[in-house]
């Protein structure tokens, strides 16, 4: 079978803004290829094992390919894609060159030869990525496996954003939470928590490619019984204004405006939640200019004490977010940050 690739040549800033872009274009599939120089430092500190060679795309620059069937058309795609990736400019997201261009290839092209550069991968003191397709023994009794298969429309996991996301997830999971991971993507994050400890988790997403691949990991990962992954986002499952499902309001009460009855603040355990609100735990894995748009929603949704952790933060957006978070009360605990990205872990006071 053959497919039309897109390739834009831009900037790791905006890399994850544009992959939605070709997403909402239509695109079955889409890869990121960042800076690998040959003065890019490689973190090695968890004994990761770099065997393929470094590329050519200069510092702070990513090479991203969107997959398109034969039978669209590239003019058109390129006509909606185009002015929507020169729109970032106007919200503070630098797109670089922005050159794109397009060729057809073949489905193995792909849809497969990109497994051969997935290998497990260690991220943190206790857990490991690893694809299906590959035979890998733990190094000990207290390393946890994170089984995953992303399919043709998600990424391998291994990008700095989830990896600071899980080892912020290692630092504060004790045992027994319950977690909302919200934009879950492929699971990674959700899989990882229950991994570490945490008693169950609600993962939550809007796209319903995700959703479904969400499940598959989940299925892959045996953890059916302790991760819940449901097409929401944090707003409708609190049943806010605006609120896509406003049926959440009837499972939370104290969810709804106005709400001060402090006898009835808890989600029925049959809501189908897998959690009960509020939790002790939020993770969020997305844009910085997504993030600032819901810091309400993640402190209503956490206990007095909750803990909420958040990356996919571009480092020139750091100050955007810690902002939104001081400005609904949360107190910063803890900035970390790899290569050109943040994690942010704040409490609610």
């Amino acid at each position: 079978m053959l497919w039309h690739e897109l390739t834009v040549h831009t900037t790791e800033e905006a890399q994850e803004m544009i992959s939605n872009l070709l997403y909402e274009a239509g695109a079955g599939g889409v890869s990121i290829e960042e800076s690998g120089t040959l003065s890019k430092i490689r973190d090695t500190r968890y004994g990761e094992l770099y065997d393929e060679p470094l590329n050519d795309i200069p510092i702070g620059e990513a090479v991203i390919k969107g997959y398109y069937a034969e039978t669209v058309s590239m003019d058109d795609v390129i006509s909606e894609v185009a002015p929507r990736v020169e729109e970032l400019r106007e919200f503070g997201i630098d797109p670089g060159k922005a050159l794109i261009s397009w060729k057809t290839v073949d489905e193995d092209e792909w849809a497969h030869a990109w497994k051969a550069y997935f290998k497990p991968l260690r991220v943190s003191e206790r857990l490991t990525i690893k694809p299906t397709w590959e035979e890998y023994t733990p190094a000990g009794p207290d390393e946890k496996i994170i089984e995953i298969d992303p399919g043709m429309a998600f990424g391998t996991g291994t990008h700095p954003t989830t990896a600071l996301c899980l080892r912020a997830l290692e630092k504060r999971i004790s045992g027994g939470e319950e977690v909302i991971d919200v934009g879950t993507g492929s699971g990674i994050l959700a899989v990882g928590a229950v991994l570490l400890g945490a008693k169950s988790v609600l993962a939550l997403d809007l796209d319903p490619v995700a959703v479904e691949s969400a499940r598959e990991n989940v299925v892959l990962n045996r953890l059916q019984a302790s991760v819940t992954v449901k097409e929401s986002d944090l707003l409708s499952l609190l049943g806010g204004e605006g609120a896509a499902d406003t049926a959440a309001a009837d499972m939370w009460p104290a969810a709804r405006p106005g709400y001060t009855n402090a006898q009835e603040t808890e989600a029925p355990a049959d809501s189908g939640l897998g959690v009960t609100l509020p939790v002790k735990l939020i993770v969020a894995n997305i844009l910085a200019e997504i993030l600032v748009l819901f810091t309400d929603d993640v402190f209503r949704a956490l206990q007095p004490g909750g803990i909420y952790i958040t990356s996919g933060i571009y480092k020139d957006k750091e100050g955007l977010v810690t902002q939104a978070l001081e400005a609904s009360g949360f107190e910063i605990m803890e900035i970390t940050r790899e290569e050109d990205w943040v994690a942010i872990t704040a409490g609610k006071r």
